[in-house]
């Protein structure tokens, strides 16, 4: 049994990995912002002890050594899994509000761990397709992604909008995490693990116009509601409430995973070896929203959803997952599989 730190353990990823991690039978301590979301995670795994599963409350990841006392632990910790992301409210400087906080949430835990977790030995960070998409290149059919690409994104062109702020803040933090290692040598080796994530805006969120991350998979519903879900997710439900009977909208970007095989692939990353050093590029392929409407439709033959929009483009960038299937061991599940198994978990909430 390893003892390990999670944070932002409500998060829709994170408690995947959190039940990845408890499954195997792991010591987790996991970051929460508050004591409801605690219970509400003791709730999620009611026959978990405290001796498996504890918490510490870490309101903002962006504040100057907010994980200072949450890396101490007895027994020590030997990997960290780290997911949470700053919180965004409304953006009036990109700089100050978008790129300080993600650079400082990473840069902050490893210097934490640094000072006061000497017995870490692997760090997890969970990063984002925005830190290899590059505007430039775009979807060319000529390029294939993998994890020798970053997005070429400059200051000068971060500062222009919270768009390519965000997408700036994601490419900036992972870069950063690898040159705190560099340069300031700790005991423990880090890796990077990302998955799929629209290159186009998104919807606006308090002022941020938000690039969500196409992840898709079963909803933990203690956690969740309806209004609540991840918005990968939310065309899924839509479909089942029969909102896309006359069009069904563009997909975003035609990459995805399934929730579940990105938890593992986190763990992974923490416990094998020949992962450290490494960056992930974690996605099962192609998808379109078409093809998740006609799963639905096989599935749920009553829903009516309409049969025109959501295709596949006509060409579309390559992309190189072999790391992850051959370091990480990663066999992925199928988009008609995650539909099948989503759809249970969006009715147990009403749809």
């Amino acid at each position: 049994m390893t003892r390990v730190f999670l944070t932002g353990g409500s998060g829709f990823i994170a408690v995947h990995v959190l039940e990845a991690l408890l499954t195997q039978g792991h010591s987790v301590v996991t970051s929460v912002r508050s004591e409801a979301k605690a219970q509400m995670l003791r709730d999620t795994f009611p026959n978990i002890g405290k001796d498996q599963l504890d918490f510490v409350y870490v309101a903002d990841i962006a504040q100057e050594g907010a994980f200072d006392e949450a890396v101490k632990s007895d027994p020590p910790f030997e990997w960290v899994i780290h997911t949470a992301s700053p919180f965004h409210f409304n953006i009036t400087d990109t700089q100050k509000d978008l790129l300080d906080p993600a650079i400082i949430g990473t840069t902050g835990i490893l210097r934490a761990i640094k000072k006061n977790a000497p017995t870490v030995k692997r760090v997890v960070v969970t990063s984002s397709f925005a830190a290899i998409f590059s505007p430039k290149t775009g979807n060319r059919p000529d390029h294939t992604y993998s994890e020798n690409d970053w997005n070429p994104i400059t200051l000068e062109e971060a500062i222009q909008d919270p768009s390519s702020g965000y997408r700036a803040s994601k490419t900036f933090a992972e870069k950063a995490a690898w040159d705190f290692v560099e340069k300031e040598r700790p005991n423990f080796e880090i890796a990077t693990v990302w998955c799929p994530q629209k290159s186009n805006p998104g919807r606006t969120h308090r002022g941020l116009q938000m690039n969500p991350p196409i992840v898709f998979g079963p909803i933990h519903p203690k956690l969740q509601t309806l209004d609540t879900i991840n918005t990968s997710n939310q065309r899924i439900r839509d479909m089942i409430l029969g909102k896309m009977q006359d069009e069904i909208p563009p997909s975003g970007i035609h990459v995805w995973v399934d929730v579940r095989d990105l938890a593992l692939a986190h763990v992974r990353a923490a416990e094998r070896p020949e992962a450290a050093s490494k960056r992930f590029f974690v996605t099962a392929g192609y998808y379109s929203n078409r093809e998740i409407a006609d799963d639905i439709q096989e599935l749920l033959p009553e829903v009516k959803i309409a049969s025109r929009g959501g295709e596949f483009p006509a060409e579309y960038f390559k992309y190189d997952n072999s790391r992850t299937r051959d370091i990480l061991g990663i066999n992925f599940r199928s988009l008609k599989d995650m539909v099948k198994d989503t759809i249970p978990t969006l009715q147990a909430l009403g749809a």
